[in-house]
């Protein structure tokens, strides 16, 4: 956005010929040259994935799902997710993709269909729309912030020079010069372009008239008041639907069917699911796989002995886990190898192999150094990034080393001073205002292993650039202790204990014989009891899931579930386990039959039969919440200063009907006998004080208003999905 204060003087035609730029940006082709050419090509790939798609009928089989009658074709959804997977490597500079980025891919995909499909034609039915003026304000005068960073250098963040003034700010003249220079056959770029931004301004406009509507009552100001305000104390005997076996209480089929017909909505299902059943098979090194490993890892220890330290990295990288060079500074107190011996060895001494959770880990002592007590450090962090909506990383590690890199120089050279680049540059907020600097510290302190020991190993002056996860630190050492103690450098070598190929084919053999002779719902069942397993439960699993409660990357499961017959049994074989796997209802939307939930409606059944049993006990023990304790050999309860705005009640837990009543009764009142939501209870008010409350009504008021207003915007999608007709089958495609 542009300095108004330093802008220099812009053309005033630039105002009047706006609808002829856009014109002229309609009419002609091609990409901005130079420096904007990659990034606008990236970004309007973006946009047109994120765009009013065609969308193209077909057989249930050949779409992804349907959007309010609107069949998504799923050769077309697999190609825009494909075209959002090759940016993706582009931008990570790497061909692999986990199925943790397809899977979001995946999901930001369809929620442009979603948005497409149920948001905008929000947009239309109230009229909003942007006018020529607008889109070029937006466009050329002052751009979207996501058009500024598409033209700005990713690695320092500034404005090109191309479209900037001398102060750094947009220069709009330049910028339309571009625009209108677009030659070739990237027509679409440009049209995109405008076409985000006109879409993310009626969402603005969408979102402000959605807000403008919210709107507190004073009678809502004050319920929140009172409810927070509230003191009171109260005494309650309960009586527990638990104190008395389920087998104890008789229920008919008309019972049954009586509660099922009468609470029909606590059934009732928004989304197609499935529920699963599923034993697991854990697949562990044996006796046999663990001497094995153990053998090779001494014959590692007593290679790397003989290796100069200079060659250990590169030996590291052969035999540890996947190749991972890990060496690292360490003292007395953070010393993660627990032989005592390597304080007074010699360096190239070698350690182990122990036996430590999941490896073998063998240590190389590599150097002992002085290290103060004590450092004082400021730092700069240049951060990994990563977009919030996608969750795909904008900045990358090794982009970050290059920007350190580049402004250590800068510092060295005094062509920038410290202070000014932790104000523009870091991107940690919690030390910008006191200009990078994190005081003294010791080993002690709970900082990151790398930024701890650049201080603590540093001379006053030092400035170095370290690796942690959040990125690279350019760190300054301001000081350090006089008094010093010795830090060891360790390399370290990994082993992994894994089972072997033949393990794991006797514990898939054990898998696929208990699935082969409980090929059923009621085998099954019978076959966990007989053999003594634990079965495991899954719910309420929607097509595009691809965790399911644990277990992991399981899209096979899933894609075997959807196509299942309600009964079957099937066994699959993930990283670390065999799982046998029951699907054990199919929930499709709308209220479940009875047949489905049959089990949950009995025991809320027997549970209205128990109240009614409780409710005459009460009644017949007395009056008073001492009366029924004494007759029924109760518990009296009582809990002082209880405030209404909270749920949770000394030993009743989460009672929705309890707390109600509380809120509801008078001072020194004594309810009437309650079926609560986990048993029968009567209360007593025994005192009931409001304090009076540190903020006044309107204060509240906007409070409130602020709440609402910051969870307009998901709820707002949220209840347009709910309201659409939305069928998601994305997960066909993986």
């Amino acid at each position: 956005m542009s300095n108004k204060k330093n802008e220099q003087p812009v053309d005033k035609n630039i105002e009047k010929d706006n609808m002829s730029i856009l014109e002229s940006i309609r009419k002609r082709t091609g990409l901005l040259v130079g420096i904007v050419g990659l990034a606008l090509v990236i970004f309007v790939l973006q946009s047109l994935l994120g765009s009013g798609a065609s969308i193209f009928g077909g057989s249930d089989e050949m779409t992804v799902g349907k959007i309010n009658g609107i069949k998504i074709d799923r050769n077309e959804f697999a190609s825009r997710v494909e075209n959002q997977l090759n940016m993706v490597r582009q931008n990570r500079q790497t061909q692999d993709i986990d199925d943790a980025t397809r899977g979001q891919v995946v999901e930001y995909v369809w929620n442009q269909y979603v948005s497409d499909l149920v948001i905008k034609p929000q947009y239309n039915k109230l009229g909003i729309m942007v006018g020529d003026d607008e889109l070029y304000h937006k466009v050329v005068m002052e751009p979207m912030p996501f058009i500024l960073q598409q033209i700005s250098d990713p690695q320092t963040g500034q404005l090109n020079p191309s479209f900037a003034k001398p102060d750094g700010t947009l220069d709009p003249n330049k910028w339309k010069q571009a625009i209108q220079s677009v030659t070739g056959d990237q027509e679409k770029a440009v049209l995109q372009m405008e076409e985000q931004v006109a879409q993310m301004r009626m969402g603005e406009k969408y979102m402000a008239l959605i807000k403008k509507g919210l709107y507190v009552t004073t009678a809502e100001a004050k319920a929140s008041m009172a409810n927070n305000s509230t003191q009171v104390n109260l005494a309650y005997v309960m009586k527990p639907y638990t104190s008395i076996p389920d087998s104890s209480v008789k229920v008919t089929d008309a019972d049954i069917q009586n509660y099922y017909n009468d609470h029909k909505y606590e059934f009732y299902n928004p989304e197609t699911s499935r529920n699963i059943e599923y034993v697991t098979y854990n697949v562990l090194a044996s006796d046999k796989d663990l001497a094995e490993i153990e053998a090779d890892a001494k014959r590692t220890a007593e290679e790397f002995k003989t290796k100069p330290i200079k060659e250990d990295s590169a030996f590291i990288q052969v035999e540890s886990e996947n190749g991972v060079v890990t060496i690292q500074d360490f003292t007395k107190k953070t010393m993660i190898i627990r032989d005592s011996s390597i304080f007074t060895a010699p360096v190239g001494s070698v350690f182990g192999p122990y036996n430590e959770g999941a490896y073998f880990k063998i240590y190389k002592l590599h150097g002992v150094k002085s290290i103060a007590d004590s450092a004082k450090v400021r730092h700069i962090l240049i951060g990994t990034q990563t977009d919030p909506k996608t969750q795909q990383p904008t900045r990358s590690m090794e982009a970050c080393k290059r920007i350190a890199d580049s402004l250590i120089v800068l510092l060295k050279d005094k062509k920038v001073t410290f202070d000014t680049l932790v104000k523009t540059v870091s991107d940690d907020p919690g030390s910008k205002s006191n200009g990078g600097d994190y005081g003294w510290f010791d080993e002690n302190k709970q900082f990151v292993e790398p930024f701890k020991m650049a201080g603590l190993m540093g001379t006053k002056g030092n400035l170095s650039a370290v690796q942690t996860q959040f990125g690279y630190h350019i760190i300054e050492v301001l000081d350090v202790s006089k008094t010093r103690h010795d830090s060891y450098k360790v390399a370290q070598i990994f082993k992994l204990i894994a089972p072997s190929d033949e393990t794991n084919q006797t514990i898939f053999a054990k898998a696929s014989e208990f699935a082969g002779k409980h090929n059923t719902g009621e085998l099954f069942d019978k076959g966990i009891e007989t053999e003594k397993l634990t079965k495991r439960i899954g719910e309420n699993i929607k097509e595009s899931d691809r965790t399911i409660v644990g277990l992991d990357n399981v899209k096979e499961i899933v894609r075997w579930m959807y196509t299942a017959k309600k009964g079957e049994v099937s066994v699959f074989s993930l990283n670390d386990k065999h799982v046998v796997v029951k699907l054990s209802a199919i929930n499709n939307k709308g209220t479940k039959p009875l047949e489905d939930v049959k089990d949950l409606v009995k025991l809320k059944a027997i549970n209205v039969k128990k109240a009614e049993q409780f409710s005459k006990e009460f009644t017949a023990a007395g009056n008073t919440v001492q009366q029924i304790a004494a007759k029924l050999n109760l518990q009296e309860t009582t809990m002082d200063d209880f405030n209404l705005s909270s749920r949770n009640i000394k030993g009743a837990g989460i009672d929705n009907i309890l707390s109600g009543t509380i809120a509801g009764l008078k001072n020194g009142a004594t309810s009437k006998v309650i079926a609560g939501d986990n048993g029968v209870f009567v209360v007593q008010i025994k005192s009931k004080k409001e304090n009076p409350s540190p903020m006044d009504e309107k204060t509240v008021q906007k409070q409130l208003e602020m709440m609402y207003s910051t969870n307009a915007d998901q709820n707002s999608f949220t209840a347009l999905q709910e309201l659409a007709d939305i069928e998601d089958h994305k997960g066909r495609i993986e």
